[in-house]
């Protein structure tokens, strides 16, 4: 089909190499988690695991390292952060439900996306108690943001009710809550 000597066929070029991994020490581990610290709240358990990963990358491409080694240095920088108070799972706990909280997450949302970044089941509902959590609103803001349920168009409301419901449930609110939020009637 093509000649070999054709001039208009695209060369190929050789897969891009990654950069080297730069040599984990403690102080780069000290570095790595002050730069995500930087930029995002984390709790405990998600910064070790953000850490282990970049050792586990490391000794992916050096194998004779010991990573055993580099995990102890983690946990020492783990336990320094928390120590200057740089982590805090309380905080992070408080900081997560009132934001997922403000975007009309339910209670099951939240608990799982908190246990996903290592925080206990006991500190999560101690700071769900503290907040003030109505499952109707969360579920009626989501319907809002969503344009679903009461605030859809009067004559579609039926003809999607099945739809809406089954958004409602897959975001984390219960059977009767949801029935209770497509049977409202909105206030113009």
């Amino acid at each position: 089909m093509f000649d070999s000597d054709d001039e208009n066929l695209p060369l190929s070029r050789p897969a891009p190499r990654r950069k080297p991994q730069k040599k984990i020490t403690p102080q780069r581990l000290k570095n790595i988690g002050l730069y995500y610290l930087k930029r995002f709240e984390s709790s405990v358990e998600n910064l070790r695991s953000v850490l282990r990963r970049r050792i586990d990358a490391y000794a992916r491409e050096n194998p004779e390292w010991n990573k055993h080694e580099a995990y102890q240095w983690a946990e020492d920088v783990l336990a320094e952060f928390e120590r200057l108070h740089y982590l805090d799972d309380a905080r992070f706990t408080e900081i997560k439900v009132q934001s997922y909280l403000s975007a009309g997450k339910p209670a099951r949302y939240i608990q799982n996306k908190l246990r996903a970044k290592g925080i206990d089941d006991a500190q999560i509902e101690s700071v769900l108690a503290e907040e003030e959590y109505n499952p109707f609103e969360m579920a009626l803001k989501l319907a809002k943001r969503k344009k679903i349920g009461p605030y859809r168009a009067p004559e579609t409301r039926r003809e999607f009710r099945q739809k809406d419901m089954g958004i409602l449930v897959r975001a984390g609110f219960d059977y009767d809550t949801v029935c209770e939020v497509l049977n409202y009637t909105p206030e113009e």
